[in-house]
């Protein structure tokens, strides 16, 4: 049985309804760090291609986990759960830590104490900070974090190896660049800058327009998600491994608006605004190490990820 924490989200949501066949168990606490109705419309479709069980409640509180992880016999844990978001993270470092760090904690605990051995955990390239080494690879030095939410993602990796390490916990990291499509968060900017050029409304670009990220297509990142569960289950003896899931390539933000205009068939009002605190200036991944280990295969190039998640959007929206 595989357990995926924050299941009602964007990608637990796809990841469930990927891993038919499988037993899946999920949690979810439905927060409000956006609207908690979309995750519900997220779990409704969850329900319509999965016999997922879910366990509504918070992985900071152990007691639930106990319940969950007592109650259900888990072989497997991709762990997404987290408060997310760069920007968000500076307003409030102090439930970043307790969410992403102690969550984590309670998360390993109840394996370790389960002797669950299969572990997928979902870090983020914004452990990369302000490298000005291109593109990221995993054995560049990530010392230097510039947000709360980058940190609380690097002791997350970091409290990983020590369970790996002690309990024989069989581990991959995985850190995600900038994913996107159908479901996204409406917070972050493919997403948002949709929503706004869709309403009429200025769009808010902070810089020039000129910061490049390696946009990563859900379809893909459920690739490297699902490779690495196998392997992971497969490997015998120690395993701790941090793999890079992005696509390789990467657009500026001004390509990405103009794309979003092609397919909406809407001009965008453009607002430059100076740039904001904690944001780098490039996210580009180096995936061969993921193609070699996992057989990792990313296939969707940013034009067409754009051109279905305007689609999604606009059949939602219609």
């Amino acid at each position: 049985m595989t357990l995926i924490t924050g299941i009602a989200g964007f990608i637990g949501s796809h990841l469930a309804e990927a891993l038919q066949g499988r037993k899946l168990i999920g949690i979810d606490n439905f927060n409000d760090f956006y609207d908690p109705e979309i995750k519900r419309k997220n779990w409704a479709e969850v329900q319509l291609n999965s016999e997922a069980i879910l366990y509504e409640g918070d992985i900071r509180d152990i007691s639930f986990l106990d319940k969950v992880f007592s109650e259900n016999k888990i072989s497997t844990v991709v762990h997404l759960a987290a408060m997310a978001g760069v920007r968000p993270s500076l307003k409030n470092p102090m439930l970043y830590e307790d969410v992403n760090i102690k969550g984590t904690i309670n998360i390993l605990e109840c394996m370790k104490k389960n002797q669950i051995k299969n572990y997928v955990f979902a870090s983020s390239s914004s452990v990369y900070g302000e490298s000005k080494e291109a593109p990221f690879h995993e054995n560049m030095k990530i010392d230097h974090p510039i947000s709360f939410y980058a940190a609380t993602k690097k002791a997350g990796e970091e409290l990983n190896h020590v369970y790996a390490h002690l309990y024989g916990i069989k581990t991959i990291n995985l850190r995600f660049f900038t994913v996107y499509g159908p479901r996204q968060r409406p917070d972050l900017a493919i997403h948002k800058f949709t929503r706004l050029i869709y309403d009429g409304l200025p769009v808010q670009i902070y810089g020039d327009g000129s910061f490049k990220r390696d946009f990563t297509y859900i379809e893909d990142i459920l690739d490297g998600i699902i490779k690495s569960i196998y392997f992971t289950e497969k490997q015998k003896g120690f395993l701790f491994e941090t793999l890079n899931l992005g696509e390789s390539m990467t657009t500026d933000v001004n390509t990405m608006i103009a794309l979003i205009e092609k397919y909406l068939k809407i001009k965008a009002q453009r607002q430059y605004l100076p740039p904001e605190p904690g944001d780098v200036p490039l996210t580009y991944a180096d995936i061969s190490k993921a193609k070699k280990l996992i057989g990792y295969a990313p296939k969707t190039k940013i034009e067409e990820g754009i051109e279905k998640f305007v689609g999604w959007f606009k059949k939602k929206n219609s």
